[in-house]
């Protein structure tokens, strides 16, 4: 009998909440786009949860500082989610705009 292992505990980070917040309401509310919005944040629950079976997939992501920990990331349309594996627990960190300098970001 094969066991499924167990998925690995999800930990939201505030600062994850506001980017996604943020994100969220200027395409709803500058750009006019409920429906883009919703769309936005259904993706990103969906990548969170398919990347939370198989953490290491995702593309490390290279600093120019040394980390106490390893950051992984992945696209979410024109967006990068950050997140980092302690223990059993993925914690999801940032969620930034893909084209922005990145090594100027407190990630």
């Amino acid at each position: 009998m094969d066991e499924t292992p167990e998925p690995f505990k999800l930990h939201y980070l505030p600062l994850f909440w506001g980017d996604l917040n943020d994100a969220a309401s200027y395409i709803a509310n500058t750009l006019g786009n409920m429906a883009a919005a919703e769309h936005l944040i259904d993706q990103v629950e969906a990548k969170i949860l398919d990347y939370q079976q198989n953490l290491t997939v995702a593309t490390v992501y290279r600093s120019s500082r040394p980390r106490a920990q390893t950051y992984y990331r992945f696209a979410v349309g024109n967006y990068m989610v950050f997140y980092v594996v302690e223990g059993d627990v993925m914690e999801v960190r940032r969620f930034l705009f893909g084209s922005r300098d990145l090594t100027r970001m407190p990630i």
